[in-house]
């Protein structure tokens, strides 16, 4: 019932694993893994998420124990994730530092009932639920991580943090930014970077990255060259330019996803300003939006947003895709432009300004707000 990872297919298996194994047999850096395919969930009565036959329990058992029953990766990789129309970016579950049979069983479990999640929902805006395999992959406690767009001629751009990749793909720190001419002239953007989560034992833990580490540099301009170089092989193989997820682990470089870009994210740069009710951070998302600025610092308080409003925020995170299908643009004070939110909002088609120094305290609730996405700037 596992597939090896190189030889996922995407009829069987979802993009996401079917590219990984593209990566794998042109000998890229990928961890090795296994794929449970999408026809394993008929092998469960009733919705899936209810357990696994135990003839793949004993598969995933007897794998775990030919590896050596490492800290695993269990990841989503649904039919409608990473294909050239519409990503679904951060909008099924997956998990890090995952380790021993029972807690992996949990996992995919969790991964299959993560189609049924309100964001992934809203994302789909009401159809119907996709298939989900799931990829199971050596877990790499990762140095840096982050994302890399490409182009067809262009520039790469790359996004790094200290420590595991959610942190920049779900825009929870602010990250370094480094632009590569295809020439490897390297230019680069050194972000306050405050947290990294890193595995201990079992767990995920954000620590507070020493505030001498925080303005330093992420990667050097050899290593964005090295890995700019690898994006551009990617592209090549795939035929066409590429959003990818990668690690370094004790210099080491990793790719761990790649898939289309479905929308581009803006070139402009953010100019500097002395006028006081004009705020400046990352151009996000294309356009502009007029609307009452609506502070949101969590979940709790998104029963607050109506259509319409400026959703102010700390970060937005994959769960808050719901607010996306309905506000007409987004601030936040945290996060880059290749992240999962950054992502969605271009998909959705809303104006985004994202790491605006204390945006959710600057910008009163209810404050008549104009934000361009396009140029980064933020009129209240």
């Amino acid at each position: 019932m596992l597939v090896p990872l190189a030889d996922a297919t995407t009829d069987r298996c979802g993009a996401k694993a079917a590219t990984l194994a593209t990566l794998l047999r042109n000998a890229l850096p990928v961890p090795e893994g296994i794929v449970i395919p999408f026809d394993a969930q008929q092998a469960v009565p009733g919705r899936p998420v209810d357990g696994l036959p135990d003839k793949l329990v004993g598969e995933l058992s007897r794998w775990l124990a030919s590896v050596g029953d490492p800290p695993v990766a269990v990841r989503s990789s649904a039919a409608n994730e990473d294909t050239a129309l519409a990503s679904a970016a951060g909008q099924h579950d997956s998990f890090l530092g995952v380790q021993g049979i029972d807690a992996i069983v949990d996992a995919v479990r969790a991964c299959w009932a993560s189609v049924w999640s309100p964001r992934a929902t809203a994302y789909r805006s009401g159809s119907e639920a996709p298939a989900m395999a799931v990829i199971i992959q050596r877990h790499l406690d990762a140095d840096i991580s982050g994302v890399m767009f490409t182009s067809a001629n262009g520039p790469t751009l790359i996004e790094a943090s200290w420590g595991l990749g959610p942190s920049v793909v779900e825009g929870r720190v602010t990250a370094d930014r480094y632009q590569v001419t295809p020439d490897g002239i390297v230019t680069h953007t050194i972000a306050n970077k405050l947290t990294s989560l890193d595995r201990r034992g079992s767990a995920l833990t954000v620590r507070q990255v020493p505030t001498a580490q925080r303005r330093t540099p992420t990667l050097s301009d050899a290593t964005a060259v090295q890995l700019a170089a690898l994006a551009q092989t990617v592209t090549t193989v795939l035929g066409s330019p590429q959003d990818i997820e990668w690690s370094v682990t004790t210099n080491t470089p990793w790719l761990l996803q790649s898939r289309p870009i479905t929308t581009q994210p803006p070139a402009a740069p953010a100019l500097p300003t002395g006028d006081r009710n004009l705020l400046v951070g990352v151009p996000g998302s294309h356009g502009t939006a007029i609307g009452p600025a609506r502070v949101v610092r969590g979940p709790a308080d998104f029963p607050t947003v109506h259509p319409g409003d400026i959703l102010i925020c700390p970060f937005t995170d994959p769960a808050w895709t719901p607010l996306l299908s309905i506000a007409a643009g987004v601030i936040t004070e945290q996060g880059g432009l290749l992240s999962h939110a950054a992502i969605v909002a271009r998909e959705q088609g809303i104006p985004a300004v994202l790491a605006v120094p204390e945006a959710t305290t600057r910008i009163p609730d209810n404050t008549p707000t104009t934000l361009n996405g396009t140029a980064g700037t933020v009129r209240i």
